[in-house]
């Protein structure tokens, strides 16, 4: 390339004294279309990954094409046959959600009247005319108490695109870092970039209180009433571009696309169909609640004094007065119509939880231990103590999670190396977890020889089949091996791969002098397994030269009788 080239492809060079220097992003735009041009090509080396993540798909083996066009036009068919009714959809949700029987109600009424709405529109376009305001939602209640569960549970009763995002991503301008309009981005992505489907998905902000202005809220303030203003036009009726002005993988993946198919895709997407729901805790709402209610216009306390209630209860009250003294904009709320509050969960409602809920936390530590081969079941006496102590968290169906890990974390770590196929778990494990795991490996103390002897086994057979080379282990030697587990308080598998580290190399170095690759290990082995090979590899390589010295000798005739020899 000559100097005169060079210089001119510098960045923000200019063409005359009086031409302004070329941005950057213009620049990038100029030298891909000129490469596109010059090489007729769709996707760059090792592109064509980074998009398939960016476009939602993670790493996951991609689908055929006729599945996924097989389960997009059957989701596509649900949406405009919608048929469920909300009892439908409540006895759905019974089966996951415990209590909050009113939240289960006002959710299933509002999500079949949304989609029955998306369904008539879809038969009748020249419906869309209609007036019609969507029933977006706002959940109000303590945190555990199935806000996010329910949600996920309705898109997948549905079978429609959800995404979930946490208002607290949005920065103190509301756009720096995480813009709004990103949500329905990553819807299109969770819908695997098909944009019809998409604009009929679910999109789920939690953390919403943390976006109220300052003022009553008692809270940061950042810069919430921007976040809000932007956040209405998406929850009514807008378009929204697919690919952000800052996201510049983005463009580069249309502007390819566009080289290949000649025609430029759809680049905006309308939400007039995605149902928009939002959710918090609104820690310090049910006080604004509580002194509307007990004060009379007048300014005396009311008969029905709401001192007592529960804060979860005072949030069912909720008004739209109450949002905007928290630090809400009045057009907000408006596109909210739907408040939904949620009941605290009790002890008894915890252990209902436990007992009765499909895909509950007790399913997850039923399949931990299956995965090492242990049979767990849990005695009701122990499904009350982890409600009782999980009540106690004060953080709702999380703190069973919270109980299970703290009781059952040390059984994951000891058991699977032990005799112990079955556990029952009682409540005495969920308050003494130690000492009952104590008491339970000594109670099987005496059958863990035989299972430190099976393990030495199968390291024998591992050792072979990665190596090539027949490994077995002498009854003395196997025993050694266990009381140096048991002794260490270590696995077989680590005590052998500590032992033996040097034996695929040195027993490979004697299979090649002798041509034998059957081993036995011996005791002497396990008490000095560097010395034992380093004498066996000396050994072997003195009895191959002198095979190979003897080879090598004349070999003389042996004289006939009667002859001199």
């Amino acid at each position: 390339m000559s100097d005169s080239q060079d210089h001119n492809d510098k960045p923000g060079k200019r063409d005359s004294e009086n031409d302004q220097p070329e941005n950057p992003f213009e620049q990038l735009q100029k030298q891909l279309q000129e490469m596109f041009k010059q090489a007729n090509v769709t996707v760059m080396p090792g592109q064509a990954e980074f998009f398939t993540e960016s476009g939602g798909k993670g790493t996951s083996p991609k689908k055929p094409d006729d599945q996924e066009e097989d389960e997009r036009e059957h989701v596509l068919e649900t949406i405009r046959r919608f048929h469920l009714k909300p009892r439908d959809v409540k006895d759905y949700l019974d089966r996951f959600v415990i209590r909050q029987d009113e939240a289960k109600r006002a959710m299933a009424v509002a999500v079949c009247d949304h989609y029955n709405h998306v369904r008539r529109c879809l038969e009748h376009p020249e419906s869309n005319a209609t007036a019609y305001a969507k029933q977006n939602v706002i959940l109000l209640g303590p945190t555990g108490v199935g806000k996010t569960y329910l949600m996920r549970t309705l898109s997948r009763l549905i079978g429609v695109p959800f995404v979930k995002a946490d208002a607290t991503k949005f920065s103190e301008t509301g756009y720096v870092g995480y813009d709004v309009d990103d949500m329905v981005r990553d819807l299109v992505k969770a819908a695997d970039n098909d944009i019809e489907l998409a604009q009929y998905g679910i999109v789920y902000i939690d953390e919403i209180d943390k976006i109220a202005a300052s003022g009553n809220s008692g809270g940061k303030d950042v810069s919430g009433r921007g976040v809000q203003i932007n956040l209405l036009k998406l929850m009514e009726e807008t378009e929204v571009n697919l690919v952000s002005q800052t996201d510049i993988m983005g463009q580069m993946q249309a502007m390819m696309e566009m080289q290949r198919s000649g025609k430029a895709g759809k680049r905006t997407i309308s939400t007039k169909h995605i149902l928009f729901i939002v959710s918090g805790a609104f820690t310090t709402l049910p006080e604004l609640i509580k002194k509307r209610l007990n004060t009379h216009t007048i300014g005396f306390a009311s008969s029905g004094d709401a001192s007592d209630k529960p804060e979860a209860e005072l949030l069912k009250y909720v008004q739209t007065q109450d949002f905007v003294k928290y630090g809400f904009e009045p057009e907000f709320i408006g596109r909210l119509p739907v408040r939904v509050g949620f009941d605290a969960l009790e002890e008894e409602d915890l252990v209902q939880i436990l007992e009765q809920a499909e895909e509950n936390i007790l399913c997850k530590y039923i399949e931990d231990f299956e995965g090492y081969g242990i049979e767990a079941e849990f005695k009701p006496e122990a499904l009350r103590e982890v409600a009782r102590r999980a009540a106690g968290e004060k953080t709702g169906a999380r703190g069973l999670m919270t109980v299970l890990e703290r009781a059952l974390r040390e059984f994951k770590y000891e058991l699977p190396s032990t005799v112990v196929k079955q556990l029952q778990v009682s409540d005495e494990m969920i308050r003494e977890p130690d000492a009952e795991l104590a008491k339970l490996l000594e109670e099987n103390r005496h059958a863990q020889r035989g299972v430190h002897l099976q393990e030495v086994e199968a390291f024998a057979k591992r050792f072979s089949a990665q190596h090539g080379l027949h490994l077995s282990f002498e009854p003395e030697a196997a025993n050694a091996v266990a009381e140096l587990a048991e002794k260490e308080n270590r696995t077989v598998h680590t005590v052998c791969e500590r032992l033996f580290k040097d034996y695929p190399y040195g027993l490979k170095l004697i299979a090649k002098h002798t041509g034998d690759d059957h081993f036995a290990i011996e005791a002497a082995m396990v008490a000095d397994p560097d010395g034992v090979l380093s004498k066996r590899v000396v050994e072997s390589y003195r009895e191959a030269e002198a095979e190979k010295t003897s080879a090598d000798e004349p070999v003389s005739e042996k004289p006939e009788d009667g002859e001199t020899p």
